[in-house]
C-alpha cells in the first residue's frame, strides 16, 4: 500500500487522512507472500522452467536500482537544507558514525564469539588442493585487500553524474554532503527556490517507487523460483548448519542486541518489527537491502524522525553499518577455517576481526555485495584458504536473505536512535502511527 511522504514544519509527519483498508489479497506484504510460495512450487516442480525466472528477479531489483541513489541524494541534501546548519549536520553525523562503530564492533565480537563456539564447518574436512588455490585466487583476484589510502579515494568520483551510473553509495554521500553545503550557502531566495525543486523531485521518485513496488510480487516469484530451480535443496543440506547458526544468529542481533538498544532508548523492537513486516518480507525475497529502502525511508519519517535526520543517517547506515554483514563475515570465516582444519589463534582472529571492521564498512562501495567483501577478507588475511570461495558462493542466495534483513533492520534502528539522542523525534507521531497501522489496543502501552 503506497505511503505519502507529506511532513510539517521542521519534518515531523503531519497527521493525514488513510484510506479504507483494502481486502488482504490487495496488500503488498500478502502478494508478495504469494509470489514466494508460487517460486518455491515452480522451483521444485518444474526446475528447468524456474531456473529463467532470474529475468523477472532481476528487472524488479534493476528498477530498484534506478532509483537508489537519486532518493539518497535528495533525502542527504533536503536534510541539509532542513538541519538549516552544518552544525547541526555535523551534530547528527558525529553520533550516528559513533553508533555506527560501537554497534557493529559488539555485533563482531558476538559472532566470533558464536562462531567459536558453534563449530561451523568443523565436519568438512577438506583438504587445501594448490591447483584449486591457484584457480580461486586467479577468480576473485579482482578481491584484493584495499589499502587505506585507495579507500579513502574510492570515496571521491571522478565526476558528478559517474558515482550515480556506477551505483557507488559513498561517492553519493559525499556529493551529497557537498551539496547540500552549497545549498546553505545561498541567499535565502536562491535558496528557497532550489529547495522547492528537489523537495518536488523527491516527491515524484517516491511516486515512482510507488509504482515500482506494485511489481515486487513478481520480482519476489522471480528471484525465489530460480534460487530453488538452480540449487533445489543440495545447498540447504551440504551446509545446513551453516545456515542454521547463521539465521539463529542474525535473529538473536536483530531482537536481543537491537532490541535492547531500543528499550534503552524506550522504544518497542517486536513493534517496531511488525509495523515493517512487509518491507521485511521484500527483503528476504529480494535478498537485496536496497529493495527496501525508499519506503524505508518514507515509514521512518512517519514514526517520527525528523526528515533531516532520516536524510543523514539512514543513507550513511547503509554505507557505514552493515551489521548483518558483520555476522556473515564472522561465521564464514570460523566456517572456512575449520573446514580446512587451520587453527586461528585468538592473535590471528583478532587480527582478522579488525580488518573485518574496515572491509565491511566497503561493502556498499564494492560490486558484487557482502560475498565480494568476504572474499577480499579472506585474500587479505593470508591464513584462509580463498578456494573454499566456490563452497560459499553456492549458498550466497540463503545467506544474502536473511543478512540484507539485518543490514536494513539494523540501519531502521539506528535512524530511530539517533533521532532520539539529537532531538530530531517526535514520540507523538509514533505513537499515532503505530495506533493507526497496528491497532490502538496492542499499541496502547507504548
Amino acid at each position: 500500500m503506497a505511503v505519502s511522504s507529506n511532513l510539517g514544519v521542521g519534518g515531523q509527519p503531519a497527521p493525514s487522512p488513510r484510506p479504507q483498508l483494502k481486502p488482504w489479497y490487495f496488500r503488498l506484504g500478502y502478494q508478495i507472500f504469494i509470489g514466494i510460495a508460487l517460486g518455491i512450487a515452480l522451483g521444485f516442480i518444474a526446475p528447468k522452467i524456474a531456473v529463467p525466472m532470474k529475468v523477472l528477479g532481476d528487472i524488479f531489483l534493476n528498477l530498484i536500482k534506478t532509483i537508489v541513489a537519486p532518493l539518497v541524494f535528495l533525502n542527504v541534501v533536503l536534510g541539509i537544507a532542513a538541519a538549516g546548519d552544518l552544525k547541526s549536520v555535523g551534530r547528527i553525523g558525529f553520533r550516528a558514525l559513533i553508533y555506527f562503530e560501537v554497534v557493529s564492533t559488539i555485533i563482531l565480537v558476538i559472532s566470533m564469539v558464536i562462531a567459536n563456539f558453534s563449530g561451523v564447518g568443523s565436519n568438512l574436512h577438506l583438504v587445501s588442493d594448490a591447483a584449486q588455490a591457484a584457480s580461486a585466487n586467479a577468480t576473485y583476484s579482482k578481491t584484493a585487500s584495499m589499502s587505506f589510502s585507495q579507500f579513502l579515494l574510492s570515496m571521491f568520483p571522478h565526476s558528478f553524474f559517474g558515482a550515480f551510473a556506477d551505483g557507488a553509495l559513498l561517492q553519493i554521500l559525499v556529493i551529497s554532503i557537498l551539496f547540500g553545503a552549497a545549498l546553505l550557502a545561498l541567499k535565502p531566495e536562491q535558496r528557497k527556490g532550489a529547495e522547492a525543486a528537489l523537495n518536488g523531485m523527491s516527491e515524484c521518485f517516491f511516486k515512482l517507487t510507488d509504482i515500482i513496488m506494485k511489481l515486487a510480487p513478481i520480482g519476489a516469484f522471480g528471484s525465489i523460483a530460480f534460487a530453488i530451480g538452480n540449487s533445489g535443496m543440495a545447498a540447504i543440506l551440504s551446509l545446513g548448519y551453516l545456515l542454521l547458526v547463521m539465521y539463529i544468529t542474525l535473529a538473536l542481533m536483530i531482537v536481543v542486541v537491537m532490541g535492547v538498544i531500543m528499550r534503552i532508548y524506550g522504544f518497542n523492537i517486536f513493534l517496531f518489527l511488525r509495523y515493517f513486516k512487509d518491507e521485511i518480507v521484500l527483503l528476504f525475497a529480494t535478498a537485496s537491502s536496497e529493495s527496501a529502502l525508499p519506503r524505508l525511508i518514507e515509514k521512518l519519517q512517519r514514526l517520527g524522525c525528523t526528515k533531516q535526520s532520516v536524510g543523514l543517517v539512514l543513507p550513511t547506515g547503509y554505507a557505514f553499518n552493515l551489521d548483518g554483514t558483520a555476522v556473515y563475515m564472522s561465521l564464514c570465516v570460523l566456517f572456512l577455517a575449520n573446514a580446512y582444519g587451520i587453527d586461528l589463534t585468538m592473535e590471528h582472529q583478532l587480527g582478522i576481526l579488525a580488518l573485518m571492521l574496515l572491509t565491511s564498512k566497503g561493502a556498499a562501495t564494492v560490486s558484487g555485495g557482502t560475498f565480494i567483501v568476504f572474499a577480499a577478507t579472506v585474500t587479505a588475511s593470508g591464513v584462509l584458504p580463498v578456494e573454499g570461495l566456490p563452497l560459499l558462493l553456492g549458498i550466497n542466495r540463503l545467506t544474502s536473505q536473511a543478512v540484507c534483513i539485518c543490514n536494513a533492520m539494523g540501519n531502521a534502528v539506528a535512524t530511530m536512535v539517533v533521532s532520539k539522542i539529537s532531538g530530531e523525534f517526535y514520540p507523538a507521531a509514533m505513537r499515532q502511527e503505530y495506533s493507526q497501522a497496528l491497532g490502538r489496543s496492542e499499541t496502547a502501552a507504548i
